[in-house]
């Protein structure tokens, strides 16, 4: 069973159907416990637990985690109102509206497809300068050289308010296998 096929199973599941979930450290946790000896785990598994059902779960974890970073900014009194997101990732398209039901926030798309590269192009324009043919700020640069594509996901509110529901749950294992809490209630 290849991606895509384990893709269109999973995005027939409501959130939280499957009874599933899952911490994504498979490869320890980088952001917010920088603990690379964490490990990953799934709950709710039985005899009869599909892999698309595990897949969904591990997609929803790596969404939860997103929020976990997400709200750890905001708590530190930064406003994040919106994402641009970039890479490979966004070739799958239910994982993006995933990822905004559960931030519960528009997602938007650049159109630049090699970002870093783009980047570099732009400080590039700065060294040129405006008489050189570029740019004299990489403010002034990014403004001239960026842009949106009109593709966005925005939240769904019935996945929203789910992922609402589910995230608190996330949150009591990530804090207790991730040792911020041992008075986590695993029940």
């Amino acid at each position: 069973m290849g991606h895509e096929d384990l893709t269109a199973l999973a995005e027939k599941l409501r959130p939280g159907q499957s009874g599933l979930l899952s911490l994504d450290w498979n490869n320890g946790n980088r952001s917010i416990l920088t603990n690379f000896n964490l490990s990953g785990l799934v709950i709710g598994q039985t005899l009869k637990t599909q892999p698309f059902e595990m897949y969904r779960s591990l997609l929803e974890a790596t969404a939860f985690g997103a929020r976990t970073i997400v709200e750890h900014i905001r708590a530190k009194g930064v406003a994040v109102d919106e994402i641009v997101v970039c890479g490979g990732l966004t070739k799958n398209a239910f994982l993006m509206q995933m990822y905004a039901d559960v931030l519960n926030m528009p997602l938007r798309l650049p159109k630049a497809k090699e970002t870093c590269a783009f980047g570099s192009a732009i400080f590039a324009a700065v060294a040129a300068t405006k008489e050189g043919g570029g740019h004299d700020t990489a403010e002034e640069a990014a403004n001239a050289m960026t842009g949106m594509k009109t593709t966005s996901y925005e939240p769904i509110k019935e996945n929203s308010t789910a992922y609402d529901l589910l995230y608190p749950l996330y949150l009591q294992l990530h804090d207790a296998f991730g040792g911020i809490s041992k008075q986590a209630d695993l029940s």
